[in-house]
């Protein structure tokens, strides 16, 4: 939810717009535009208020969508991929009393709402909202038009002018938008179209993840992750250099948090894999990255631009138990309905202090941290930089090269058979053997401990993004990744963990039992 800021606005006046610019501002404000939000339509009769919803429904659904006015029935509702739109026409209400008969709550909560005569709300005029004014203008066939952010949407009617301004000196303000679902970070995308060139705009606005934890650190500095543009920056550079295909940069603004990236289109490995079943086959090649990158010494420190650098972090135990301890917060409290006590935190605690003690002697290298089918896109074939792209690489540490090898083969978005990620796990370590010293024995531990690590921190992640965001999606995958713990668990050395997780875990994983908690939070 938005805080509520009445007195806060902020505005961009827009004279003398044709239709054809018209369209363009729905098109560009489009993907900006989210659930829960209120757009309001402000105007006299004829000023084009329905007009600009046509083109901003159009915007989000699809030009097939076939947009009605809702002059007589009051209300239209349109169901998109995306978000539920509904859009109000209020100039025959009565009055405020009458807004329960349109569901107008129910929709606001669930959907984005587009409300022309936003003055027959009186007092239910929401305070956070993002209302757009249209005037007659100089001449017959334009419009002028004041878009006015109140409340919560001040900074970002503020954060979508900078977005804008970066566009504009990118070279890219005739380009074309469209919205493009991001991940679950704090980031959002924008696919831009200028002719034949297509680019990404990524917004990242500098910020940590969530609220200050231990010594009054967020859980983004704990865990070593990436709180703005740097650190992408630089690890594209150094992927770059060794080799590895990521994303071009064509424009950047680390001040502000907005880069202009190369699209790599939408042929996400996750999805060429549920459409052919080729797991295997299709996942060789992205296994042979990692061999790639582990013969491929990478420096600590990297450059961003103008002096600026980045120091890749270890990837300590600080940041290791932070991760784990997600279970105990989120994931464990929601299924169970009670919180963990402190004893049974305290064996955790020294039962992983003890893997990770054992897991500081061995071999490092540069970790990617989220290497999985997300985040590989197929090339187009005969892109000289091979079969595969990297993207979501920024929370790059020092750590051991195990972890992002458990990250692919145990995909949590994805199910790897056992058989197929024992193929792929021998063929990795057949080639590390032949590049040099390599212990194999010491090498299969660390994949179990950080597949076990990795995996209790998605419970926890998942079950925050459901308690926390409202991002209930991703509860689905739950007993996917429940499954590949258990799996991680068998290893002889890691016993005395799964001997914890057996008294302490639900022996089902009830991914509704945590949708019911997050909804009466």
């Amino acid at each position: 939810m938005q805080p509520e800021t009445p007195d806060r606005t902020a505005q961009i006046r827009l004279p003398g717009l044709t239709l054809a610019m018209l369209d363009g501002l729905a098109r560009v404000l489009a993907p900006y535009l989210r659930k829960g939000d209120v757009v309001t339509l402000s105007g006299d009769l004829g000023a084009g208020k329905t007009t600009f919803a046509r083109f901003l429904i159009a915007a989000i659904a699809g030009e097939d969508v076939e947009v009605t006015s809702p002059t007589f029935s009051l209300v239209q509702s349109y169901e998109t991929p995306r978000v539920e739109i509904h859009h109000f026409d209020l100039y025959r209400l009565e009055g405020p009393e009458e807004l329960p008969e349109l569901g107008f709550d129910e929709a606001r909560e669930d959907g984005l709402l587009l409300v022309e005569w936003p003055q027959r709300l009186g007092d239910a005029l929401p305070p956070n909202r993002l209302d757009v004014a249209l005037s007659e203008s100089a001449e017959a066939d334009q419009r002028d038009v004041t878009v006015t952010g109140f409340g919560g949407w001040a900074p970002r009617l503020e954060r979508f002018r900078a977005a804008t301004d970066f566009q504009k000196n990118a070279g890219w303000s005739a380009a074309s938008s469209r919205f493009l679902a991001g991940d679950a970070s704090v980031r959002s995308y924008v696919r831009l179209q200028l002719g034949e060139k297509a680019a990404l705009l990524m917004d990242w606005e500098p910020q940590p993840d969530g609220p200050p934890l231990a010594n009054g650190l967020p859980y983004s500095r704990i865990a070593h992750l990436a709180e703005d543009v740097g650190p992408f920056i630089a690890v594209s550079g150094a992927l770059r250099e060794a080799g590895v295909p990521v994303p071009e940069i064509y424009a950047q603004d680390t001040e502000r948090g907005f880069l202009l990236i190369e699209d790599f289109g939408d042929y996400i490995l996750g999805k060429l894999v549920e459409r052919s079943g080729e797991i295997g086959t299709l996942y060789r090649p992205a296994v042979d990255l990692l061999l790639r990158l582990r013969r491929t010494p990478v420096p600590r420190e990297l450059p961003i631009s103008d002096g600026w650098t980045h120091r890749l972090p270890d990837y300590d135990k600080r940041a290791l138990h932070a991760e784990a301890a997600l279970l105990l917060d989120w994931f464990l409290p929601a299924m169970t309905g009670t919180d963990v006590d402190q004893a049974a935190r305290g064996e955790f605690a020294a039962l992983w202090e003890a893997q990770f003690d054992w897991l500081a002697t061995r071999e490092t290298g540069l970790v990617l941290r989220d290497y999985h089918s997300p985040n590989l896109i197929a090339l187009m074939p005969g892109d000289p930089r091979g079969p595969l792209g990297v993207i979501d690489f920024q929370d790059a540490v020092i750590g051991h090269p195990a972890y992002d090898l458990v990250s692919l083969l145990q995909d949590a978005r994805l199910t790897v058979p056992p058989d197929v990620e024992s193929q792929l796990f021998n063929h990795y370590c057949r080639q590390a053997e032949q590049d040099g010293v390599f212990d194999a024995d010491g090498f299969a531990r660390a994949y179990a401990l950080l597949g076990a690590q990795r995996n209790t921190k998605i419970l926890g992640i998942f079950a925050r993004l459901a308690l926390r965001d409202g991002k209930t999606a991703y509860l689905a995958h739950l007993p996917r990744v429940r499954a590949y713990l258990e799996r991680d668990l068998q290893h002889p050395a890691l016993a005395p963990l799964r001997a914890w997780y057996a008294r302490h875990m639900p022996g089902r994983v009830d991914a509704q039992a945590i949708a019911r908690a997050g909804a009466g939070r």
